[in-house]
């Protein structure tokens, strides 16, 4: 009851179903952002300071963006963030390099981090892990099942062994009925599982697997998973990877296709420093395999962004190399 929720989401995107309605199932306080405001930090910072916000949620990227403008600031702003409690992350992929600089900046004031997983098919969320408080994150799963709800890895149409990639499927009451006037794509989509008759299951198209200590990791969309010269490649690996180089700020990794036989890894990169892309290719082929490597590295601003606060693939610039 004495929480107080900041609602900063735009009501198309299904995370401000729970802004919107948690505050009150529990007797909570909600507190609206000034519309647009979840684009600017120094309003964000402000209304959780007025207000004495404990609990918002940010998409990975815009929280990128949050701690990187707090990355350096004194210690007024931070006392301004004091009431912060709880944030929550989902939406696209957690990184590790996100959850050691969200602790850094924010734990040590009491504030923890909570990595949500859930597409709205099945009603937004439907997983959940708190990240550890120290510096030594190497991955971030997205958790355990929430209460009602079940999750699979299939593969081939059968379990997958722990530790073994496969689609994530999600059964439980929190599923949708179906997607309205396509009923081909809800007969794709929401299937019988294979696992349990009777039982019917959502199929993400998200490729997971489970781990030893009985949580779930994300290893990215089927469709981001490229084949090149029948080679497997997962671009989010990749851009993991690359996020650990000193002077990487942020990167995303596309595939661009050329002719039939040339296909090319271009990484677009967000530098906190000069990248020298010799030693960036250097430091990545002692990490990855050499087909994973990018041929190509091209400097921008900053990661284009969904209205949702999602990266956008499709608004990244044209790669300013020879055409083959």
């Amino acid at each position: 009851p004495g929480d107080v929720i900041l609602q900063k989401t735009p009501y198309y995107f299904d995370v401000s179903v729970w802004e919107l309605f948690w505050w009150a199932m529990t007797g909570a306080t909600v507190c609206f952002l000034r519309p647009g405001g979840e684009k600017v930090p120094m309003f964000l910072i402000e209304a959780i300071r007025l207000h004495k916000v404990t609990v918002m949620h940010f998409v990975p990227s815009m929280l990128n963006v949050f701690l990187q403008y707090l990355d350096g600031r004194d210690a007024a702003t931070f006392a301004k963030l004091s009431s912060l409690r709880r944030v929550f992350a989902s939406g696209e992929a957690l990184m590790p390099a996100h959850a050691r600089k969200f602790n850094q900046l924010l734990a040590p004031a009491g504030a923890r981090l909570t990595n949500l997983y859930g597409p709205t098919e099945a009603t937004v969320d439907v997983t959940w892990y708190d990240c550890p408080t120290d510096d030594n994150i190497e991955r971030v799963p997205i958790g355990r099942p929430i209460h009602n709800t079940r999750m699979y890895v299939i593969k081939d149409g059968q379990a997958a062994p722990i530790e073994e990639p496969g689609e994530l499927c999600i059964a439980g009451i929190g599923l949708a009925r179906g997607y309205l006037n396509n009923a081909a794509l809800t007969a794709e989509k929401f299937t019988d599982n294979p696992l349990q008759p009777g039982e019917r299951i959502y199929r993400t198209g998200d490729v997971a697997r489970w781990l030893p200590d009985g949580n779930i990791e994300y290893l990215g969309r089927e469709d981001h998973q490229v084949k090149i010269r029948g080679l497997r490649i997962e671009l989010g690996e990749i851009e993991n990877t690359m996020r650990e180089f000193p002077d990487v700020r942020d990167c995303i990794v596309i595939v661009k296709k050329y002719s039939e036989s040339v296909i090319l890894l271009i990484a677009f990169i967000v530098e906190r420093g000069p990248v020298d892309s010799g030693a960036l290719k250097a430091y990545l082929k002692e990490r990855l395999p050499e087909y994973m490597v990018p041929s190509h590295f091209q400097s921008i601003d900053e990661i284009p962004l969904t209205p949702t606060g999602k990266a956008d693939r499709k608004a990244l610039p044209e790669p300013n190399i020879a055409k083959k």
